[in-house]
């Protein structure tokens, strides 16, 4: 899990955190199931031949920092100069699989540790220098590889903590040596490649960290991308015109991109950004459940509301596992019991969670996967827990408690169970949440607490002390799961409900380990695919996290824009947007 997954803290192969959701809403009766929103199916897209002209007007949800990708450690900096530039390789967010981008085709030897790069030969940079297979190696051992330069891509370039060997075979040919066959390879060699004869000096003289601040002029930065920055003005807006050297071209032989000139407004307040979308002065616009009503009501509407579907982050309650965790230990008995924690997945109203926290915007979930990673949702593969009460109390029961007079449950001890829930202060989503799980949870017999935090107390107590009992939480996943290893591995740090085991506390943990192992140097992708299903699987047998949802994702485009192909891993295509006046 680029994810929810896609950094904790440091760690930049998962991020997690605390499920900062795509959308913040307060509860609504409203139903929005019949509204004409069209629901997207990447299986369905088809691009068309399109025509040149015309100005894309979007907005931006914040300033740069940086113009230098390797130093861009937020959105706001990537949203501005991600398509600046380019690596040798690139999603397919259709089928989520790696394909061609400065390399135009690769080989491997039968080891899968050696790998072979033929650069496009008609690939040159903003100012017209061509791109070679010196500046490869430069941006990977100058710059990446750099000790005395901080880049947050490192920690994906390397295998078992060793890094790529780079070498140059000729001007159009790179060669990779690496230490072990490994799988997500081709998605980790997407990093930006960067002009050596630009950006040399600057390394030399360990002037880099500073250079292409925000405040260097926009012609001084040199990429490949489609579209460069031609200008910048600080919290107004950014303006782009297409690469004239760019190298794709459409099945007619025209140059893509269609649209020669993009003007970003800077807005970092979305309802400003609504107010914008609906004065007709940009041309798409990410839209938040609450602003359905608004939209809905528009008259005449030139625009298009697409459900991009469910994201791949996800919402979950997890139950401390941790034998040196400082909380009773007849409690951590219980949450190691599978059958608790079971029942606990079969107590959770998902449809009920959806409809009155998320509008019905949001997808009910029973593992880690989201149909969002579409090469591994599968809806009948994995195990699912609808919402049921009676069978919750009955799998309880089996599992040791007893009822008293009171009408709680109590373990054989004597002990009442009784949980402290938590989660992060100000996220309404999560505070709706842990009310319904409250009031559900009673009418089987167990007694909640619940309680909204200080985001900076949750993750003290969730990542240091391991002071809590029960959290609703959630990660932020990405395309490959082997990135989220840190989450899944039993050696995890995130492994969130007992992390950092020197060896697996349980016999379905092992396995867990063991399949994903395999699948991290399995390169064939239906067997690595399937692999990581079994993983899941078990996973959702097991139900360490109690999977509740996963969001849902809209967006609202003019009808003006042709070939609109959006995904929540991002446009498919997106050069071949044409317009429509």
């Amino acid at each position: 899990m680029k994810d929810s997954i896609l950094t904790f803290l440091k760690a930049i192969s998962l991020i997690i955190v605390l499920f900062l959701p795509v959308y913040l809403i307060t509860p609504s009766q409203e139903d929005f199931t019949d509204t004409g929103i069209v629901k997207v199916d990447p299986t369905q897209f088809k691009v068309e031949i399109g025509k040149e002209g015309g100005v894309l007007r979007k907005a931006l949800g914040g300033d740069a920092k940086t113009f230098n990708p390797v130093m861009a450690q937020e959105t706001s900096s990537t949203a501005v100069i991600g398509v600046l530039f380019n690596g040798l390789t690139k999603t397919n967010v259709k089928t989520l699989l790696p394909e061609p981008d400065l390399a135009e085709r690769w080989e491997r030897d039968e080891t899968g540790t050696v790998w072979r790069f033929y650069l496009r030969k008609n690939v040159k940079w903003f100012d017209g220098k061509p791109v070679l297979a010196d500046d490869v190696v430069f941006t990977y051992n100058d710059i990446y590889y750099n000790p005395e330069i901080p880049s947050s891509a490192k920690d994906i370039l390397t295998v078992e903590g060793k890094k790529f060997i780079v070498k140059k075979i000729d001007d159009h040919t790179v060669e990779f040596v690496i230490p072990k066959p490994f799988a997500p390879f081709l998605h980790a060699v997407g990093q930006p490649i960067l002009p050596k004869h630009a950006l040399e000096k600057a390394v030399k003289e360990k002037k880099f960290t500073s250079t292409w601040s925000i405040n260097t002029p926009p012609q001084q930065l040199i990429g490949t991308g489609a579209y460069k920055l031609k200008e910048y003005v600080v919290g107004q807006y950014a303006l782009y015109e297409r690469n004239p050297y760019y190298w794709e071209k459409d099945q007619k032989g025209q140059k893509v991109p269609y649209i020669p000139v993009i003007k970003a407004l800077i807005i970092g307040d979305p309802d400003v950004r609504l107010i914008k979308f609906l004065s007709k002065e940009i041309d798409y616009y990410g839209v938040r459940p609450t602003d359905l009503p608004q939209l809905l009501k528009e008259k005449n509407r030139d625009f298009t509301i697409y459900n991009l579907g469910a994201t791949p982050s996800i919402l979950f309650v997890v139950f401390n596992q941790n034998p040196n965790a400082p909380i009773p230990k007849y409690k951590i008995k219980w949450f190691q019991n599978t059958k608790f924690r079971q029942a606990i997945s079969y107590a959770v109203d998902r449809k009920g969670i959806i409809n009155i926290a998320y509008n019905g915007l949001a997808y009910p979930i029973y593992t880690a996967i989201t149909p969002a990673n579409r090469r591994l949702f599968d809806e009948d593969y994995y195990p699912k827990y609808p919402f049921n009460l009676k069978k919750a109390k009955k799998l309880l029961l089996e599992a040791g408690f007893r009822e008293g007079k009171d009408g709680y449950l109590y373990d054989k001890e004597g002990h009442k169970l009784q949980i402290t829930l938590i989660t992060n202060s100000g996220n309404k989503e999560r505070e709706i949440i842990g009310n319904i799980l409250k009031d559900d949870l009673r009418k089987i017999g167990i007694e909640v607490n619940f309680q909204a935090i200080d985001f900076n107390n949750l993750v003290s107590r969730l990542m240091s002390n391991y002071d809590w009992e029960a959290v609703i939480i959630g990660l932020t996943g990405s395309i490959d799961p082997y990135f989220g290893q840190n989450v899944w591995l039993s050696s995890g740090h995130l492994h969130m409900w007992y992390p950092n085991q020197k060896k697996p506390a349980t016999k379905w943990e092992a396995e867990v380990d063991r399949l994903f192992q395999l699948a991290a140097v399995e390169l064939d992708q239906k067997k690595r695919d399937m692999l990581y299903k079994k993983a899941f699987r078990i996973i959702g047998e097991q139900q360490p996290m109690v999977f509740i949802t996963a969001p849902e994702e809209l967006l609202a485009v003019r009808k003006r824009l042709k070939n609109v192909f959006p995904t929540v891993w991002g446009w498919y295509k997106s050069n071949y947007v044409y317009i429509q006046d």
